[in-house]
């Protein structure tokens, strides 16, 4: 009887907090799918001692909050905070939780809630130090989401331990359609709850529902990045993950040009302070946009496809790469996959940096659109299918491999260094 009125009792907790209520397990919190969705984990600047926890809702949620615990540990919380954007006439609700002064090369287990109710619990590791994976998805734009999924969970599938992911910009083909959004966050799922995301900004997150440009507010609002000390929040980061250090540039300084016509200026100091500021032994960059230009196969060409071009962008920028000695420098936008020879002073250089272009992940295909490059050294199988690519670190290595979605591997390069 007594175990009854127990039942009975935290059922009408449930049931009076708007919490759905599942009879096998009385003893948890549980938050109905509507109310808490898209759970995820965001890239910190450190991730050995820290972690972001986000979610959704469609309405504001009481006293929103994560928690977490150690296996049988004892819970800890974590207070959310609160932003909000409006699609369509439509507002979501995004909540943010940080978690702080976590131990290094550690199994925590997360979950997200708000008064009474919480969701179920949620695998998170700690970063240590020694070697990692990470998966790498090139431009996952499309027209219907299907097959980003089925190469998210095929990739994912078949790197269970990979540390982190990557998504190199335009993730979605309209960054104010939150239909597209949601098939986006559904496509990732379970990933994005089991590890973090580490997102690029790309020109296709800052149109809006007429095809315009427009300040990208929900991609913005969407994904809470580490600090960059400016005012342009969540536009351009950096983060540390065992000895390699990420840095994450916004390329649409011509999308942004009408909100902050100084962008390229503020990244490029931002930029400098940043590898200046890094010990790490390793130097990644990521950005969208591509740092050379290609002809076209089927229209007249304004420019001899047998010369290397750069783009504007990256005639400022690749000066900076060179001076503080970065690995890599991964891009995308172009929907196609190009490594290239190493790059130094504009020009091929086996000590300078190695530059891939990632290919394509959504369904938006540009098949032998583009001409070969003379700094081409790889080229995907043509005419591409999707592709991801994986990086493994170790002490003295990054290996960058690209797969297609049968689970075939095209392409390699491995960047070496001695001990330091």
């Amino acid at each position: 009887m007594k175990k009854y009125l127990k039942y009975l009792i935290v059922m009408a907790v449930f049931l009076a907090a708007g919490c759905a209520f599942n009879a096998a397990t009385a003893d948890k919190n549980f938050a109905a799918a509507d109310e808490v969705t898209h759970l995820r984990q965001v890239i910190t600047a450190d991730s050995s001692t820290s972690r972001t926890i986000m979610w959704q809702a469609d309405e504001a949620l009481k006293e929103p909050l994560a928690e977490y615990r150690t296996d049988g540990g004892e819970i800890k919380t974590a207070a959310a905070e609160a932003a909000d954007f409006t699609v369509d006439g439509r507002k979501i609700y995004v909540y943010t939780a940080k978690l702080t002064g976590l131990e290094a090369g550690t199994s925590y287990q997360y979950r997200a809630g708000y008064e009474a109710c919480r969701t179920d619990w949620q695998t998170m590791q700690t970063a240590s130090s020694g070697d990692f994976k990470a998966l790498i998805f090139p431009d996952s734009q499309s027209s219907d989401y299907s097959g980003w999924h089925k190469l998210a969970d095929t990739a994912y599938a078949n790197n269970k331990d990979a540390a982190f992911f990557i998504n190199m910009g335009d993730l979605v083909d309209n960054g104010y359609d939150l239909s597209q959004w949601n098939a986006w966050f559904s496509s990732v799922e379970p990933m994005i709850a089991n590890i973090p995301f580490a997102p690029v900004m790309g020109n296709h997150e800052t149109y809006t529902l007429d095809w315009q440009v427009g300040y990208p507010t929900p991609y913005l609002t969407l994904f809470n990045l580490p600090a960059n000390g400016s005012e342009n929040t969540n536009q351009y980061y950096s983060f540390d993950y065992n000895g390699v250090h990420f840095t994450v540039l916004n390329s649409q300084t011509d999308e942004m040009a009408e909100f902050n016509p100084n962008l390229m200026a503020q990244q490029l100091e931002w930029l400098r302070n940043d590898l200046a500021a890094t010990g790490a032994k390793w130097k990644v960059v990521l950005m969208h946009k591509d740092i050379l230009r290609y002809a076209f196969t089927d229209r007249p060409n304004s420019f001899d496809p047998a010369t290397v071009q750069f783009t504007p962008w990256a005639q400022q920028l690749m000066p900076v790469f060179d001076e503080f000695n970065v690995d890599a420098v991964l891009t995308a936008h172009l929907h196609t996959y190009r490594r290239r020879v190493p790059l130094k002073n504009f020009a091929a250089d086996s000590s300078g940096t190695t530059y891939i272009l990632t290919g394509v992940a959504g369904s938006v295909r540009y098949a032998n659109l583009w001409q070969r490059n003379p700094a081409d050294a790889a080229l995907a199988p043509q005419p591409e299918d999707a592709n991801y690519l994986t990086l493994e670190k170790t002490d003295n290595a990054l290996t960058f491999k690209a797969w297609l979605p049968d689970g075939t591997e095209f392409d390699s390069v491995t960047i070496t260094k001695e001990r330091s």
